[in-house]
């Protein structure tokens, strides 16, 4: 197959909505820049994940359940995969290389596995290597249980932090009233484990018995986006709010982060859920979008080739079709910025080792952004 280079300039534009930091829209508009987009890697319908290998190549995900790897503009299926259960929100999602992979080559990856006695499917994570054009040495590290026929909800971003924990996400599977506050069941969490699968002996959950010891934080709803702050290590989440009320968090040993007992959102019928929008043992956000973004994918950037970006987070939006970029002075979003304005359903982001920032916009393709002037 072919790769598809595209360039097309489009205008940054700012737009802004209500939000937790700025209740009155009182921002400051930058100036316009103008950038180019290049399509990468083309012909892809949904591509959840994305990862760069040693040897210039790219790993990437399609959710309906095809691992492909893509280099000197070729596209290889890669084989020998877990079963999948493709349904709604799930199939096959994240991926992620180990933070040694050149030594060990392990491949980390989040999918929905039918794996259980009961019908549906549910989160899990695995880890295998690459051997030729098929994973070799699979080991599921974790399952999410029980299975489901629901199709929402899945989570499933994956991340390591500084010291080498491995971190991912399950949403709470559309179970909004049972899983989430509860340390005794999975979905609606953030997982914490050893890169082999072990839990840590300092999991906070870790000496309950009615817990489950992989835990690290819950009330959580459906994280789709997990990063590492280049600058102090911590682990950073947005998740999908219902109607209103997506969020951006940072993950904390222990916490409680509200759903759904506390929302800004309420429900796709327009009905409140709570009236709460924060209690005390819960966490608040650091931001929140009213109306929701649909928020999927999340980067900070940290290359020289964007100045004027450095230190600011990236998020892609899947309801409004668009790039977000977040400016932070600390912990506080300041300044907002919309880009790739229309062009598609932003499932990812990432930079990549060149430098250059690479969004995954559904049913067309990987672009690279690539700076103006």
């Amino acid at each position: 197959m072919r790769n598809s280079m595209v360039c097309i300039c489009f205008f940054v534009v700012m737009t802004f909505v209500s939000c937790a930091q700025d209740p009155e829209n009182k921002v400051n508009v930058p100036e316009n820049k103008v950038v180019s987009a290049e399509l990468v890697v083309d012909g892809l319908q949904i591509p959840w994940g994305m990862a760069f290998l040693p040897d210039g190549g790219m790993l990437i995900t399609e959710k309906s359940g095809e691992l492909i790897r893509f280099k000197d503009g070729q596209k290889t299926t890669i084989g020998n995969l877990p079963e999948i259960y493709n349904r709604g929100q799930g199939g096959l999602m994240d991926l992620e290389l180990h933070p040694d992979y050149s030594e060990n080559g392990w491949i980390y990856l989040s999918y929905a596995s039918p794996e259980g006695a009961e019908k549906g499917g549910n989160t899990a994570i695995a880890r295998a290597r690459l051997q030729g054009n098929q994973l070799a040495d699979l080991e599921v590290l974790y399952k999410a249980g029980p299975n489901t026929i629901r199709g929402q909800h899945f989570g499933s971003r994956i991340e390591f932090d500084s010291d080498g924990y491995l971190y991912f996400s399950i949403g709470e599977r559309g179970e909004r009233d049972v899983n989430p506050q509860d340390i005794n069941r999975d979905c609606g969490k953030i997982y914490r484990l050893h890169d082999d699968g072990r839990i840590p002996a300092d999991n906070p959950f870790i000496d309950s018995p009615e817990a489950r010891p992989a835990i690290y934080t819950y009330g959580n709803r459906n994280p789709q986006g997990m990063a590492r702050h280049p600058q102090t290590g911590e682990i950073w989440i947005h998740e999908h709010g219902p109607r209103g009320g997506d969020e951006i968090n940072i993950v904390k040993k222990g916490a409680n982060y509200g759903w759904p007992l506390v929302t800004y959102g309420i429900n796709y019928s327009g009905t409140p859920i709570t009236d709460q929008t924060e209690m005390e043992g819960t966490e608040q956000p650091i931001h929140y979008w009213v109306p929701s973004i649909a928020p999927s994918g999340m980067c900070f950037v940290t290359s020289e080739r964007y100045p004027d970006w450095n230190g600011n987070l990236l998020v892609g939006s899947l309801s409004f079709q668009y790039l977000e970029r977040l400016e932070l002075d600390g912990n506080t979003v300041v300044k907002r910025e919309k880009l790739l304005d229309g062009m598609g359903r932003v499932r990812n982001v990432r930079q990549g080792p060149d430098g250059f920032i690479y969004v995954a916009i559904e049913g067309k393709g990987i672009y690279r952004l690539v700076p103006q002037g």
